[in-house]
């Protein structure tokens, strides 16, 4: 199985891209994982929420194939902790797919297209957080699934 995380641009901070492949690195000690970065044209950008919504959701959908499990990183999707999250994975490596794909979206989210080809959405939390620091809280969260399933002591509780 192989899990991959399906962004929008691409990270400037520099303390950022740090974390993120610390967390890289440490995932690929349990898993297949990487990050996907769709390159969103400027120039292509209008002001129109919609047609920002389309393009981005069209160019998150190409990507895609079709025996993926699609989960979205939404506001509105469904909440857990760290243990339920990791029984979450640990299910996904019992019954394993392909790939298992987590998108983040841009500042406006998903269209309702993208969102009918998702299996289910996913809440990392009540706040709205910029796309490119949610990659980071999420893969502390994945790499925390990891540890809790293979009782490393990095997780307290």
């Amino acid at each position: 199985m192989k899990i991959v995380l399906v962004c929008l641009g691409t990270i400037n901070n520099h303390y950022l891209q740090e974390g993120i492949a610390n967390y890289i690195k440490r995932l690929k000690h349990y898993i297949n994982f990487e990050i996907k970065e769709i390159i969103v044209s400027k120039n292509k950008k209008s002001s129109n929420k919609n047609v920002i919504l389309n393009m981005e959701s069209d160019l998150i959908l190409s990507y895609l194939s079709q025996n993926d499990y699609v989960i979205l990183l939404d506001e509105h999707g469904k909440a857990y902790n760290s243990k339920s999250f990791s029984k979450k994975i640990e299910n996904f490596l019992l019954h394993a797919q392909k790939r298992l794909i987590f998108v983040v979206g841009g500042a406006f989210g998903f269209n309702d297209k993208l969102k009918s080809r998702a299996n289910e959405m996913l809440s990392l939390s009540n706040m709205t957080f910029s796309h490119q620091i949610i990659r980071l809280f999420f893969l502390e969260q994945l790499y925390r699934s990891f540890t809790i399933i293979n009782n490393h002591p990095y997780h307290n509780e």
